[in-house]
Order: C-alpha cells, then structure tokens, then sequence
C-alpha cells in the first residue's frame, strides 16, 4: 500500500479546493490518502466541494495507518481565513502542513503539495524560498532539482527565480554539472529511461553567434555537452529550438533561465504542466501553477494539473520500487 499525502497550500486560495477536487477523482481504497488541513478551512472547501470519500478527522500523526477504508484528513490548527489574500496566519498553516508531511512520509510515499505563496511566507517570518528548498534542507540534499513534466516535455532550468542580470554570472561549469547529473540520474530512475537524451539550450540570442553576442556558450555550455556527450546535444538556438518542436526528439531540456522554458512549456501544457522536486529520498511533486487568489472559495478552479501531479507521483513510486 503506498502512501499519498496531500498538503492544503496557502488556505486563501484554491489548495484545499483542489486537493479536494483531486481526491474526488483518484480515491482508491488500495492506497491511504492523508490530507493535512485546518478543520475549518476544510468544512468551508466541503461546502463548495462535496467530497465523494468518506474522511475522519486525525490530530497531528496519531491515525491508524492500517486503514484506507476513508481519507485521513490532519487537522492542523485552524486558522482564520481571508479569501482570496496572502496573510501571515496563511503562511504559518501552509507551512505547518508540509513540515508534517515531511515527518510522515518514507519510501512508500509520496508528497503533492497544493501551491503556497512565498509573500505569506514572508509574511510569517519563514526562512525557505518555497518548497524545493524546504524539502532540499529537510533532508541534507544540496542540489535539489525542479522538474517541469508532461507527457509532451520534461524541462529543468539552470535558473529559476533569478533577475536576468544575474543569470550570467551564476552559470558555471559546476553548476551544469550538478544539473545535468541529476537529470540524467533522474530520467534513469524516476522515468526508466535507461539512455537519457538532453537538449541544452543556449543562453544569448543565436547561441551566441560563436562568441560574437556572448561567451557563455563556448566557455561553459559546450564544455558541458562535451563533458556528458553520450546524453546531451546543444547548445541549441532556443527560438529555433522550439519552433521547429526539436523537443520532441528529445526526452527532457535543460534551459539557461525562467521564461527561456516556461514560457513554451506553458503554452504546450498550461492545464497539465507538473512540477517534481528530483534528487530526493522520497517522491514530491505538485501542480504547475499559483494560488490563484482571484478565484479562490468560487469553485471554479480547474484540478487538471493537481490530478496529473498525484499521477506522476504514483508513476515515480511504482518505478522506484520496481528497482
């Protein structure tokens, strides 16, 4: 029996009714789901949402891990809801649910995590800048990794959430290296794709031109194509790259920066994009979207990328148990 631990993300958006949503869906009484939200806040989603399994209220672990006859809904404490806004209170219970679902999760589970907002974080005087680097600390892995998944394209990013001014300076050749290792580390574990091809794309319009719009390419991105030969091809001009669909020919792109890859990926797989943390002992992924203030507590929010969340997570379990 494997083990699905689903996290309520920032209670002011549409976490909870997503998760809800998602469970409705892919319930099954072969696998124990846990769901770590605010009692209230559940009741409220409950109303909008009418759960089609039936659920017991737990506090903190203290459940019967023998059962998966119903949901086990951890009912952190509950906290005062303000629709639709980031807040400290919303910070302090979305973080308070992942650090639970840390503490329980192991090999034979997995972590989805509803979409948290760094500012109610900020707001709560929290350390971590999201979740990767929450569950990279928690379990002493240096260089966690951020998939972005769908049946169409795997996509990593050599920088996530960093100005453009910056971007050059922080690419290195060891930091590719890092990248590039886990990648095809996890494409052979977590995907079964025993020999891995990589597209890495160039940083500066053309790929630099051969040194004449940029040096990066010819300093630090083709030593590293040459470096991991046997798996990775490039560096590729990225307008070109993805126009002419090189992706697919491809089992997953490594990209320089944020929009370099999202933007087409996003275009590509808006509703079913995934994100999955690689380089962790334990299996998390979440959906590849925000919190989606604008619509929270209105019912409307569309569970698609949530439910292809719990199923690669589901996938990527079976494949490292099958090692």
């Amino acid at each position: 029996m494997n083990r699905f631990i689903f996290t309520c993300g920032d209670p002011n958006g549409i976490g909870p009714e997503i998760v809800i949503k998602t469970i409705n869906t892919v319930y099954n009484k072969k696998d124990e789901f846990i769901f770590i939200c605010p009692k209230n806040i559940f009741d409220i989603n409950s109303s909008i949402i009418q759960p089609k399994f039936k659920y017991q209220f737990y506090e903190n672990d203290n459940f019967d891990t023998s059962s998966s006859d119903h949901v086990k809904v951890i009912g952190i404490n509950d906290g005062k809801l303000t629709q639709g806004k980031p807040t400290k209170t919303s910070g302090s219970i979305s973080f308070e649910s992942i650090e639970i679902a840390k503490k329980i999760v192991d090999r034979n589970s997995a972590i989805i995590t509803a979409p948290i907002s760094k500012h109610s974080w900020e707001l709560a005087s929290i350390k971590y800048d999201g979740h990767t680097d929450f569950f990279g600390n928690k379990f002493k892995i240096n260089n966690p990794l951020m998939l972005f998944y769908s049946p169409k394209m795997i996509a990593a990013l050599a920088t996530i959430h960093k100005p453009i001014l910056q971007v050059p300076k922080i690419l290195s050749n060891k930091l590719l290296t890092d990248i590039v290792s886990t990648m095809i580390f996890s494409l052979k574990r977590d995907f079964k794709i025993i020999n891995p091809k990589i597209a890495i794309l160039g940083l500066n319009p053309h790929a630099g031109e051969e040194g004449r719009i940029g040096k990066e390419e010819l300093n630090i991105i083709r030593p590293i194509v040459k470096k991991f030969s046997k798996n990775c091809s490039g560096p590729f001009v990225p307008d070109a790259f993805f126009g002419n669909k090189l992706f697919e020919k491809y089992d997953a792109v490594l990209g320089m920066y944020h929009d370099q890859v999202l933007i087409p990926f996003k275009m590509l797989n808006f509703d079913i994009g995934v994100n999955f943390t690689a380089n962790l002992p334990i299996v998390r992924t979440s959906p590849d979207h925000g919190t989606a203030y604008d619509i929270a507590y209105k019912g409307k929010a569309n569970a698609t990328s949530m439910i292809e969340a719990f199923r690669l997570a589901k996938r990527v379990l079976k494949n490292r148990n099958l090692q």
